[in-house]
């Protein structure tokens, strides 16, 4: 495949993990044996880890609640950042763990059936880890937008307007 296809493809994946590997050398203009020769070259490489549906919960019967929870954490002794966020990334929980820039260490993404399942988890098995500093908690109450798509609809203002 040629090299400035490669990043190519790996957008059109993301964007559209359903589209074929003939799909894919169409609009790549590259022949699908080798599309799915490089994809199977990623896969072993770990560069492609998954793919997964983007699904709109909302839109569904299935109640969860996901917060965004920041964490400011001091590495202590042998345990660094890596060290940390891969511990806290074990919990069932951790949808996602990044280390970040700025006024705190770790953000994770979680979810739960209940405010309640988030705040315990947060108390009780967060919190008393040894290298967490402090923990802040965000409940997400609306998507909007999610992994570049959007997730709501034309967006319809229903505000009453009154006159004073």
């Amino acid at each position: 495949m040629k090299e400035q296809n490669k990043e190519k493809l790996l957008r059109l994946i993301d964007d559209n993990a359903k589209l074929t590997n003939e799909q894919l050398a169409v609009m790549l203009g590259e022949d699908a044996q080798d599309v799915a020769q490089t994809i199977a070259g990623y896969e072993k490489q770990g560069v492609i880890r998954g793919y997964k549906a983007l699904i709109d919960w909302d839109q569904t019967d299935r109640n969860l609640v996901s917060a965004r929870i920041e964490i400011k954490v001091i590495p202590k002794g042998t345990m660094g950042f890596e060290e940390i966020a891969y511990t806290i990334s074990q919990f069932r929980e951790v949808e996602t763990c990044y280390l970040m820039s700025g006024g705190y260490d770790l953000a994770l993404t979680i979810s739960g059936k209940t405010f309640k399942d988030i705040a315990l988890f947060v108390a009780h098995r967060l919190a008393p880890l040894e290298p967490v500093q402090s923990t802040s908690t965000h409940f997400v109450l609306k998507k909007y937008k999610q992994r570049g798509q959007m997730m709501v609809d034309d967006f319809k203002d229903e505000r009453e307007v009154t006159s004073l």
